[in-house]
């Protein structure tokens, strides 16, 4: 064997090596112990504060911590700074639960940095009534303090009993909340708190109410499931919140007050714009609860804030059907608000009717909008007109591209709330995980009947270049969260792959798709994903053996008899 191919080999063991350290696994367990574990199986940790903290003092990076079936009280913490990364993840997905009387899950300012932290598939909640604020807690001590990096994904996070479900606040950047499912907070509160950070993106996550399924009273009066805001001024790193995202989510069943929103932008009544450069696409706003809230939307401190290909479907019911803008300081204006491709469905024909009062699509004073846009949006109030106040500043009639007619999208009677549950190790809809339960929903609420107006009548230049399902959306954009699949692809429920369950899909929305590309893709993946490390792994031991056997048969040809 030359030089250059022992020096290819060698590459290749190190690579091997690499990996194999990037798949290093350490286990937490309820019977685990901080101070004499090794993290093996056999002798685990107790905590994930305790784990991270190992990982992080040990150079351990690019780890797995495996977090074994269990009920783990007390405070967790999201501690150490890891530059490749590092997953915390439940063994079986939602098996491990924690639960505490404060905040169950911190990420907070400390020595060894919170950073670069990947925290998944657990169940987290308080653990009963008369707990302190907070489910989860990610805070930036004032910024620039090490917290940030962080994502959180595929968590059942629930049943706050003080406060918000989850604050992201004081100058955190760089987190990313996706495919988690989010119910039940407490008082005047939301399920996130998005405060005074920067760069956080809030994606394909399912958020709704469900008090009673709880064992809780409804007491029809906590805030928006989404707010958006500075509420300490300059006090930390940052005025305002900027470079927010919100995509591919799921809201359904309000249970809040008739004041609150979906969503909300800007809160505190602050002398300066509270939050700038906000997107909101691809979320599906379902209507299906008779609570009252204020409007889909609000936007009361804003600036640069752009709402595209959202479909809001259903009764609501709401005091304005589609928005809210507003101020609440006199000393500022909303900037530059845009609605574009959105869909806004009332198929009741009581659009914006509550407590008595007439139909009303928005709310928005005169003096308190300025350079606003409203293009190319559909809309359709059951037959009946869609209601226009000239006393308002922001009216349909505004809107030089508005499509009217019935997006044809499914009744939500009947509508199952997929909360999690322990016990049988499912979600209520019959979901065995959030993905699943999301892409029902969708597929179930979300999709337009391929005769509406909408389809293929998006302004392009404004729509996202995928939907909520991930689908790309092409040259001839829908317009609404959903884009119509009509190019070919057996998969109808979005998954990347055609199976049994998009034929179940079919059953139920025949417009989901043509049932011979199913027939005929049955079995087969749509997309390729990228490999896992393992498979990786097996990558380049495929390419070892290769290797040695090419090395070996060069040498037994070209080597010189000794």
């Amino acid at each position: 064997m030359d030089r250059i191919h022992r020096a290819w080999l060698a590459w290749l063991f190190s690579a091997i090596f690499s990996t194999t350290v990037l798949a290093q696994t350490f286990y937490v367990a309820t019977n685990g112990n901080d101070a004499t574990g090794d993290g093996s199986l056999a002798t685990p940790w107790a905590s994930i504060g305790g784990a991270l903290g190992k990982l992080h003092d040990g150079n351990f990076d690019s780890a797995t911590v495996l977090v074994r079936p269990g009920i783990y009280t007390g405070r967790q913490s999201l501690v150490g700074t890891f530059a490749q990364g590092v997953t915390v993840r439940s063994e079986v997905p939602y098996q491990a639960q924690l639960r505490h009387t404060s905040q169950a899950v911190v990420a907070y300012v400390n020595g060894r940095g919170a950073s670069g932290i990947t925290f998944e598939g657990f169940d987290i909640a308080h653990s009963g009534p008369g707990a302190s604020p907070l489910v989860f807690h990610i805070d930036g001590g004032g910024g620039n303090n090490g917290v940030g990096n962080l994502t959180v994904r595929n968590n059942v996070i629930h049943d706050s009993y003080n406060n918000d479900l989850l604050k992201v606040n004081n100058g955190v950047t760089n987190v990313v909340v996706e495919q988690n499912m989010f119910y039940n907070q407490t008082g005047s509160d939301e399920h996130i708190d998005v405060n005074s950070v920067e760069d956080v993106t809030i994606s394909d996550n399912v958020f709704f109410n469900d008090f009673a399924g709880s064992g809780r009273t409804k007491s029809n009066n906590t805030s928006s499931y989404i707010v958006i805001k500075d509420s300490n001024d300059n006090e930390d790193f940052f005025l305002g919140s900027d470079r927010v995202t919100v995509q591919r989510n799921v809201f359904l069943n309000w249970e809040g007050s008739t004041g609150s929103n979906f969503v909300l932008v800007g809160e505190d009544a602050k002398p300066f714009i509270e939050a700038r450069n906000v997107m909101f696409e691809n979320n599906l706003m379902l209507g299906n609860s008779t609570n009252v809230m204020r409007a889909a939307v609000g936007v009361k401190s804003g600036e640069n804030i752009t709402f595209r290909n959202n479909t809001i479907a259903g009764d609501l019911p709401a005091l304005a059907y589609a928005m809210r803008v507003n101020v609440e300081n006199s000393v500022v204006t909303n900037e530059q608000i845009h609605f574009y491709n959105n869909i806004w469905s009332d198929p009741t024909g009581t659009m914006g009717a509550s407590f008595g009062s007439g139909n009303d699509f928005s709310d928005s004073p005169p003096g308190e909008v300025t350079n606003w846009t409203l293009v190319n949006n559909q809309y359709y109030n059951g037959g009946a007109n869609i209601p226009a106040d000239a006393s308002e500043t922001i009216n349909y009639t505004d809107d030089p591209n508005r499509i009217a007619g019935n997006p044809g999208l499914a009744s939500q009677a009947g509508l199952t709330l997929p909360r999690w549950n322990p016990a049988t190790g499912m979600f209520a809809d019959g979901s065995m995980n959030i993905r699943e339960a999301f892409v029902k929903l969708v597929m179930q609420y979300g999709v337009p009947a391929a005769s509406s107006e909408g389809v293929d009548h998006a302004l392009a230049a404004q729509a996202p270049l995928d939907d909520i399902l991930g689908n790309l959306r092409g040259v001839s954009p829908d317009v609404g969260a959903v884009e119509m699949l009509r190019s070919g692809t057996g998969d109808f429920d979005g998954d990347r792959d055609v199976d049994g369950r998009d034929f179940l899909v079919w059953q139920r929305n025949p417009t989901a798709g043509d049932l011979t590309d199913w027939q005929a893709q049955y079995g087969s993946a749509v997309i390729l994903s990228v490999p896992e490390p393992s498979g990786w792994v097996h990558w380049i031991a495929l390419m070892v053996v290769g290797g040695m056997r090419m090395c070996l048969a060069k040498g037994t040809r070209s080597a010189p008899p000794r």
